[in-house]
């Protein structure tokens, strides 16, 4: 197991990763932007900096070589190129692969870190031959602009405990001395004397004073894995402007500016002859740390002339383990429960006072599952980022020119659903670029643009996620589908099925329209898994597609896996549960009814025919039927269908538990539920049971 400041630098390397490789990919279209250029250079040097100070030093040798590149892109020196951005991208992914060395992730691939090194060498020593002179004629020497040199305070004041996780503060020293000219000075008056003193406990704090071109942001880098454990005030005490009527701070201004004393204890001491630090130090109101400090400021703004004090951002997040957020939202979902129980009880006391208390808990529960559900859930634009580089990369193998476009990046779906569509949409992403768009020379002669399109979108509906995926391709050809059909025995030859049934037939097991294999597709392999994981995440898949103009991928998603409204139903002595966002409306079922359709199952709803199913009959449930049931009404996708159940109790907060190993291969039913007398509750897998009625029909 690893130290924790091992492993809060890997989870803030992850993050950098990925900022980093979005950074690559934007500037490989944005080559002159210099925003661009600093976020990559500013991402390998937090990465190279901390990993160095928690021991990773093969990251931080490698990352010293890609950060000496961009630090030459960045003053002009270098161009940015395509064999640049790939030669990052593959050093983005080896620093990954090294992050990984100690873990049991055996997928990572590992890449020649010396080869890259001896590339990035290469290019750094290739870009000073480029700028020299075309011309050997003298030229008139022109002054180099010169950096804006700006001195900070950096007050560092450490928890007392920091020590405890590993933290080397004299490696933090060290990185803040290189950024500039420094001045330290260390704080040392709540050291204990030798026999309290305990020697893994941190009892100074210090005070530098630095002098650079950088800018608050580099320096909070350096501090960036310790900022939770320690007080960071960064302030700017010196702009670097040459303006000669400034005047230099005095050293009583310098300390009532800092906190370090107030104005009345100044003028008490100033009535004295000794000088004002000394005086102070007599007056046990600073310590002579405190004065030495203070001087190196004052010494140090006299050269520059400037004064101006900038207080630091504050960071207003907290970083949690999604193992506590998982853990919270169990807790949540145990309170549901119970809260359920307190309201059954107290509607079976029929106490008013005790009613009175169910309902607050109730609505206090409401309020502590949605505010407990919103901490999980993330924009799915963290998702959509990665596929810009699967994209990219599979366009360069394919020899295709592709373009991402997304839409509804911030839309929000928990983190447990999000981590479980990235399999889904990389299958979906790859068979649209390796079936759907075509060459370009291809495009061309068909009259489209050179540069084919991959669309990634979401939208929010109602309790769901609607997410499509459209191309702009060739489409599905319905006659080379049902060939396929007929020769994997999915159809017979006779067989009239309309369009949009054949293209359905893409989901089946083993089936695939390449003509060959290759690393992409023509195993059989894909699009049915596809729709096994959106099944297991309770939402829904279909497919249109229109020959010459392109495919589109629909998905509906539930944003939540953990508590999900429902609508609770009875059928004898046992209750089952359909998920509330897709009942349209209930409606009676009579004797009559059922006699007047002479066994089959459609029921009149205002004019049209829509078929149901006997819950009954399908799990074999026996004892008396009521002489009016009720026909629970769902749509799916635009696909009506009624379920009878003998009785409809309401809604109800459905946590959701998954079914045992013992289990697993029930059918019609995706998981269970606990309800507030202690029963059990069957969850109906909505989707399984259409699929079933219409291959019964």
């Amino acid at each position: 197991m690893q130290d924790l400041p091992q492993q809060a630098f890997k989870e803030e390397a992850y993050e950098l990763l990925g900022e980093l490789e979005d950074s690559l990919l934007e500037l490989e279209d944005q080559p002159e932007d210099m925003d661009i250029i600093g976020q990559v250079f500013r991402a390998m040097h937090t990465i190279k900096g901390s990993g160095a100070m928690f021991g990773f030093t093969a990251i931080a040798e490698f990352t010293h070589e890609v950060e000496t590149v961009f630090d030459l892109v960045r003053n002009g020196e270098l161009k940015v190129s395509k064999h640049l951005v790939d030669l990052s991208l593959q050093a983005r992914d080896h620093i990954l692969s090294l992050l990984n060395e100690d873990s049991d992730d055996e997928s990572s691939e590992q890449i020649d870190g010396s080869e890259l090194v001896q590339q990035f060498q290469t290019l750094a020593g290739q870009s000073s031959p480029a700028d020299v002179a075309v011309e050997t004629q003298p030229v008139v020497q022109q002054s180099a602009p010169v950096e804006t040199l700006q001195t900070y305070r950096i007050r560092f004041k450490p928890n007392i405990d920091i020590l405890h996780n590993g933290t080397m503060i004299e490696n933090l020293l060290d990185e803040l001395s290189e950024l500039g000219t420094c001045r330290i000075v260390a704080h040392k008056r709540n050291v204990l004397p030798l026999d309290q003193l305990d020697p893994e406990n941190c009892y100074v704090s210090w005070d530098a004073i630095l002098t650079s071109p950088c800018t608050q942001d580099d320096i909070r880098d350096v501090f960036i894995f310790v900022e939770d454990d320690c007080e960071l005030l960064i302030s700017i005490v010196d702009t670097g402007s040459d303006d000669g009527d400034q005047q230099i701070k005095r050293l009583g201004d310098i300390l009532i500016e800092r906190g370090e004393i107030s104005q009345v204890e100044i003028d008490a001491v100033m009535a004295k002859t000794k000088r004002i630090g000394d005086m102070l130090v007599d007056a046990n109101l600073v310590s002579r740390d405190q004065i030495e400090s203070a001087l190196a400021e004052q010494q140090e703004v006299r050269k520059i002339k400037e004064t101006r004090k900038e207080k630091a951002p504050v960071s207003s997040s907290l970083r949690v383990p999604a193992e506590r957020l998982d853990e919270l939202v169990n807790l949540v979902g145990e309170m549901v429960t119970v809260q359920s129980r307190l309201s059954q009880t107290a509607n079976s006391k029929a106490d008013p006072e005790l009613q009175s208390i169910a309902e607050e808990v109730e609505r206090l529960t409401e309020e502590l599952r949605d505010s407990t559900l919103n901490i999980r859930m993330l924009p799915i634009g963290s998702t959509f980022s990665k596929f810009k580089r699967l994209v990219r990369d599979i366009s360069n193998d394919l020899g295709k020119k592709v373009e991402l476009e997304t839409v509804g990046a911030e839309t929000e779906l928990d983190k447990t659903v999000i981590e479980q569509l990235n399999d889904p949409l990389v299958h979906i992403i790859r068979n649209s670029m390796d079936h759907g768009i075509e060459m370009p020379e291809d495009r061309l002669r068909a009259g489209k643009a050179e540069h084919g399109t991959v669309h990634l979108s979401a939208e929010h509906s109602g309790d769901s996620v609607i997410i499509q995926i459209r191309d702009d391709g060739k489409g599905l050809d319905a006659d080379v589908l049902r060939k396929k059909a007929i020769s994997k025995g999915l159809m017979g030859v006779g067989d009239d099925l309309p369009r949009q049934q054949i293209l359905q037939m893409i989901f089946a097991a083993g089936f695939s329209t390449a003509e060959k294999v290759t690393g992409l597709s023509g195993r059989g392999v894909g699009m049915d898994v596809v729709k096994r994981a959106i099944e297991a995440l309770r939402g829904s898949i279909s497919l249109e597609s229109e020959t010459g103009v392109g495919t589109t991928v629909s998905m509906r998603i539930p944003l939540t896996l953990a508590i999900i409204e429902s609508l609770l139903v009875e059928i004898g002595d046992g209750s089952f549960v359909l998920p509330l966002s897709a009942v349209e409306e209930c409606v009676e079922l009579t004797a009559a009814d059922t006699r007047e359709s002479h066994g089959r199952h459609l029921a009149n709803v205002r004019g049209e025919l829509v078929p149901y199913l006997p819950l009954r009959q399908i799990f074999d449930i026996d004892g008396p039927v009521p002489e009016v049931q009720q026909i629970v009404i769902t749509n799916i996708n635009g696909q009506r269908l009624g379920f009878v159940v003998d009785g409809v109790v309401g809604e109800h907060q459905t946590v959701i538990k998954s079914l045992g190993p013992m289990y697993r291969s029930v059918q019609s039913v995706s998981g269970a539920t606990i309800l507030g007398d202690g029963s059990v509750a069957l969850i109906l897998d909505i989707v399984h049971l259409m699929q079933q009625s219409a291959a019964t029909s």
